[in-house]
């Protein structure tokens, strides 16, 4: 949905970052101190119960798996239609599969904004078989409305609870409140009639401006009303969705100016390289000294891009051992994809981390062979107003 903060990594799933701002912790804690008073009362043991904080223990761990693979649903389709996933990011108000460019088309658009309601869809029904094999239909629903009176066993009512909080993220996330899963599946339909991503951009994102300012409203009601704690929490969401909307309003004007340039209109022709089999103590020599610069593309004779070598890895090599170390040995891990095709559309630059890391990216042939650099400042220049 959003995401904001530094992180920490958890993991990785299929190549894909796991990673949560320090802000999840805060609602893992609350969740947990919230069902465990729930749970003892479930259970009949009011008060401090080590099955009921395990309960509650296990629902905050649901509730993250529950996240966690509605983003990888959005994730997964992405990568299929060939869009990369950089990080799926977990924060205090849910998570969002950090993509690196936008969608092709709108049937991109929506295969992948529908994605990750269906996971939660299908979760939420299934956790739902089980509560209802299990107890009953009465029972189990007494338990997902929170009743404490509920006549039903403390792992069903964990089920019950799962149950309940994917079935509003599930209906939350279809507001067709911009950027929310609703917001996007409501561009993609507004993309398709009209052929114009920019103009559905603009209509989702007013329409989620107006559901931020309904949340907000609605928010500071409940507030006032005495139900302090959820009518901040909505007033925020409601204020994060007007910006994000606003933002995607902005990035839209922004991709209007660019359309139609590709990155070879304004990419530098004549990269200065180097060869990857040059021995480091040239390469300091010719290239670094001579230039000046904190990093070069290495390439192969026939000119496909390897990847990027810095200037303080080649001077942590001892000068005894630089004549017969080559620089295609030390370049930098991961920096073999730093590079964007040369017919690629220049608004796919906005917002890649790549670029910001180095202020500059490759840009390749089909073959993958070197053709050209593009760097910050150009991409600026042509952002500026004809």
């Amino acid at each position: 949905m959003f995401g904001a903060g530094s992180t920490i990594t958890l993991f990785r799933i299929s190549g894909i970052r796991i990673a949560v701002d320090w802000s999840w912790f805060l609602v893992l804690f609350l969740v947990i101190f919230w069902l465990s008073d729930f749970y003892g009362a479930i259970l009949d043991r009011p008060g401090s119960d080590t099955e009921a904080y395990l309960l509650a223990v296990g629902s905050a761990a649901g509730f993250f798996g529950s996240i966690l693979l509605h983003e990888l649903g959005h994730a997964f389709v992405a990568r299929r239609n060939g869009i990369g996933i950089r990080m799926i990011r977990l924060w205090i108000f849910g998570g969002v599969a950090e993509m690196d460019r936008e969608s092709s088309g709108p049937g991109v658009e929506f295969r992948v904004a529908v994605a990750g309601p269906l996971v939660t869809a299908v979760i939420a029904l299934a956790l739902c078989a089980i509560g209802i094999r299990a107890d009953g239909a009465e029972s189990f629903w007494d338990a997902v409305v929170m009743r404490h009176s509920a006549d039903i066993s403390g792992t069903i009512a964990m089920v019950a609870w799962l149950a309940a909080v994917n079935i509003l993220v599930l209906g939350f996330n279809l507001l067709p409140a911009f950027p929310m899963d609703g917001g996007r599946i409501v561009r993609a339909i507004a993309w398709r009639i009209s052929g114009k991503r920019s103009a559905a951009t603009r209509f989702a994102a007013g329409l989620g401006q107006i559901f931020g300012y309904l949340f907000m409203a609605l928010g500071l009601l409940w507030a006032v009303g005495g139900n302090v704690f959820s009518g901040v929490w909505l007033a925020l969401i409601g204020f994060l969705i007007t910006g994000s909307a606003r933002a995607a309003t902005s990035q839209t004007t922004i991709a209007d100016r660019l359309a139609g340039v590709t990155v070879a209109d304004v990419m530098d022709h004549s990269p200065v390289i180097l060869p990857a089999g040059l021995a480091v103590d040239r390469a300091l020599d010719e290239y670094f000294l001579r230039y000046g610069w904190s990093w070069f593309p290495v390439a192969e004779p026939d000119g496909r891009f390897l990847g990027m070598v810095l200037r303080d890895r080649l001077e942590e090599v001892p000068e005894t051992e630089r004549a017969g170390t080559r620089v295609e040995e030390l370049i930098e891990p991961g920096t073999a994809g730093f590079s964007v095709g040369q017919d690629s559309h220049l608004e796919t630059l906005l917002g890649n981390p790549d670029i910001r890391r180095f202020g500059a990216l490759m840009v390749t042939d089909g073959l993958g062979r070197l053709s050209g650099v593009v760097t910050v400042e150009q991409v600026g220049r042509a952002l500026r107003p004809r």
